[in-house]
């Protein structure tokens, strides 16, 4: 073969090669397109249209007050719904607004579960109002019902000037209170929030005033108590705590 023919089929050959690299490389990119739309549009369906992640279970941890019946029926979570479209703030604002409970988180468990985290109040005290005897947690939430006072809970007696503000005051005071001085408290008597008394079960009696400086309160009081028998001791001014010998 003549050499200028083997040539310029070596030149046409190389020609070809790089027209179909080029068409090649162009449909590389179509073919990744095709492939990307087909996955958003699997992915659309699957969260949006099938079955597969839709809510079929809601779970409740956490509660010990509320039953888990009465969690999912406040949260109003839709069985059913798509994951994806379920308004986790609206239920966690719903069940958040029961008295009973202190905080709760909300959150999807893929791929079909709504997660309801709860933390219940823990009563510090109870209190009587309405004839009612009622839970008063540290932040001075009254919830829950006795029938009677749990053994070793104080009780907190308001006075008809409390409002709520003394009650949460002296819910603050109570909280506060080291555990061996809580056990010696019959019950706490509230006038105003800064005219709060201590009523020991031996009888005597502690004026605490508000509950600012409570820690340095009890240290006093508990020196007190043993120092002094007296059945009146007022640590309002801990700096300053007094007592006295008669009622």
């Amino acid at each position: 073969m003549d050499p200028e023919d083997r040539a310029g089929r070596r030149t046409r050959r190389r020609f070809a090669r790089r027209q179909w690299a080029r068409r090649w490389l162009s449909l590389r990119y179509v073919l990744a397109a095709v492939v990307l739309v087909g996955l958003v549009g699997t992915a659309v369906w699957l969260v949006f249209f099938s079955t597969t992640l839709q809510v079929k279970r809601v779970e409740v941890v956490g509660n010990q007050l509320l039953s888990d019946g009465r969690i999912r029926e406040v949260a109003e979570v839709p069985l059913g719904e798509p994951l994806a479209l379920v308004d986790l703030s609206r239920a966690d604002a719903r069940v958040g607004a029961l008295a009973e409970v202190r905080s709760v988180d909300v959150t999807r468990t893929w791929p079909d579960g709504v997660r309801i985290e709860v933390v219940e109040r823990t009563p510090v005290a109870v209190v009587e109002l309405g004839g009612r005897l009622r839970g008063l947690d540290a932040d001075g939430v009254v919830f829950r019902e006795y029938r009677k006072a749990p053994p070793g809970m104080p009780r907190v007696r308001p006075g008809s000037a409390a409002g709520t503000d003394a009650l949460k005051e002296a819910a603050t005071v109570v909280a506060a209170l080291p555990e061996d001085l809580a056990a010696r408290v019959d019950h706490v008597e509230v006038e105003t929030v800064d005219q709060i008394t201590l009523a020991l079960r031996d009888g005597r009696q502690v004026l605490w005033g508000s509950a600012e400086e409570s820690a340095l309160k009890a240290e006093v009081v508990d020196k007190l108590l043993a120092a002094q028998k007296a059945p009146f001791y007022d640590v309002s001014v801990p700096g300053n705590p007094t007592y006295r010998t008669t009622p």
